[in-house]
């Protein structure tokens, strides 16, 4: 799209040589490239300017989400000439050489899209198990979606208009925000073509459960705040994880008091297994199902939070 602007906002912390493989393969590509520090302690931000970069460092006093710091990168792009589209990335993602062009493209072919993703895979899908489950799920269906992850093309108009993402949520801002997008009139599309090289590195079974707590909590808020709407955002999810990851084990427990072959009702988790495995796999099937306990746990720990008036912090896995 001749003479169209491309800016780009990249967040971080921590990412060392990871963040100058994101900000070289952003190089020349965009006019301005805006990169936001959470608090890194590995230099990041002096690397970010001697790679050109524009840099926005958070006040880490305030309660920190990646939603809050993409906002800090679109605040900064509106002091000057606003650009026509955004790209955003995590440090941690390599963009690929052809991506940007192709999702311009479908912009211009698509007048109603107002979001752009590709396919991101994983880096390392050998390094565990963990990895590969990451690359599957990003590999998600072509064509016209619900949602994107947090690398994306964005039309910046469309963002202004809908106040860009919810610097409350600690998860599922991405999905949040589309949402709203396309309660606006907008469009999301993922396209086959290559966006993005993520590392993952999620190494230890700890890791994997907490990103899955994480989804949890998102699914749950998800439906607290959007699920009676006509998308009933995230209410099967969330309805899934509880029955799943919640339900049956404590019906099981309880009634197992009555008595003990009521415990036999814990073969639906294997019973279930099966099921998934011929369409899935047995790996993914197997994370699948153990995934609805950290799930229910996530979901569980958002309306203990609401009830009592606590507000969350970061459910971190790296």
């Amino acid at each position: 799209m001749a003479g169209q602007i491309v800016d780009a906002v990249v967040i971080g912390r921590n990412e060392g040589a990871r963040l100058a493989t994101c900000l070289d393969s952003l190089a020349g590509r965009v006019r301005r490239l805006i990169y936001v520090d959470s608090g890194s302690s590995d230099g990041s931000p002096d690397l970010a300017r001697a790679r050109g970069a524009e840099v926005v460092a958070l006040d880490m006093t305030r309660p920190f989400t990646a939603a809050r710091a993409r906002n800090a990168g679109l605040a900064r792009l509106a002091e000057g000439l606003p650009p026509d589209f955004v790209q955003f990335v995590d440090g941690d993602c390599e963009v690929q050489p052809g991506w940007i062009a192709a999702a311009l493209e479908t912009m211009q072919d698509l007048p109603a899209a107002v979001v752009v993703c590709g396919r991101r895979r994983e880096r390392f899908p050998g390094a565990s198990v963990y990895n590969r489950l990451c690359d599957r799920e990003w590999d998600t269906p072509i064509g016209q979606a619900t949602a994107c992850g947090g690398d994306a093309l964005m039309r910046y108009p469309a963002l202004a208009a809908v106040g860009g993402y919810d610097p409350t949520l600690i998860a599922g801002e991405e999905p949040d925000l589309c949402l709203r997008l396309r309660r606006a009139g907008g469009e999301v599309w993922r396209i086959a073509a290559d966006m993005t090289l993520h590392d993952a590195a999620i190494l230890r079974f700890g890791q994997w459960w907490r990103r899955t707590r994480r989804a949890g909590h998102a699914f749950a808020e998800g439906a607290f705040r959007h699920g009676a709407g006509p998308e009933r955002h995230w209410v099967a999810e969330t309805r899934r994880a509880l029955i799943w990851g919640a339900g049956l084990p404590l019906a099981a427990i309880l009634l197992a008091l009555i008595h003990p072959a009521f415990l036999l009702l814990l073969l639906a988790w294997p019973l279930q297994w099966l099921r998934l495995t011929p369409r899935m796999g047995a790996e993914a099937a197997f994370f699948t199902v153990l995934g609805k306990l950290p799930e229910a746990q996530g979901a569980l720990g958002f309306h203990l939070n609401r009830f009592l008036g606590r507000r969350r912090g970061l459910i971190e896995y790296k």
